[in-house]
């Protein structure tokens, strides 16, 4: 129950920080890192696996998005997380919950390559004029990164991967 209350907390923090600022700060990430491998490592022999069961958990969270950043495909913030996520979790279950975020993110990019369009974003621009609450959402600092033409938040594709980890 507490790894996965610490879990859910991480990733709403992340979550909110990444829609807000496009960033998950370092203070979030090492802290994670820090009581995760502290809560596992004091568990050992009774809830949790140990200190080396955490370590690996850090490295399978942490080694493969640190490929997809080292090609630009995600923020440093969010392999620093996967790195926390991993010493609170483990290898297996912060493994699962990467091939998640790796295939809500893909269908994500489906969607905004859809959306680029030009018929597609006709439609969509003829059903947002009869939208009421059109303007409020679209001036929304939730949505700047989408405004302002940058790539989405990777924590949109990790939050329906972790409901899809917890639910599975």
């Amino acid at each position: 129950m507490v790894v996965a209350s610490a879990a859910f907390v991480l990733l709403l923090i992340a979550f909110i920080s990444d829609l807000i600022r496009q960033t998950i700060p370092n203070w979030l990430t090492g802290s994670a890192f820090v009581t995760g491998l502290l809560y596992q490592g004091l568990l050992a022999g009774t809830e949790g696996e140990g200190w080396l069961w955490s370590i690996g958990g850090a490295a399978a969270g942490f080694l493969p998005l640190l490929i997809l950043y080292a090609l630009g495909g995600i923020g440093a913030g969010d392999v620093k997380l996967f790195g926390g996520l991993g010493a609170w979790l483990g290898a297996a279950a912060v493994m699962q919950l990467m091939l998640y975020a790796i295939l809500y993110a893909g269908a994500i990019g489906v969607v905004m390559l859809l959306f680029h369009r030009g018929i597609v974003r006709n439609m969509i621009e003829g059903l947002r004029s009869v939208m009421i609450l059109r303007g409020a959402l679209l001036n929304s600092r939730w949505f700047s990164w989408a405004r302002s033409g940058k790539s989405f938040p990777f924590m949109l594709a990790v939050a329906p991967a972790a409901f899809t980890l917890w639910m599975a």
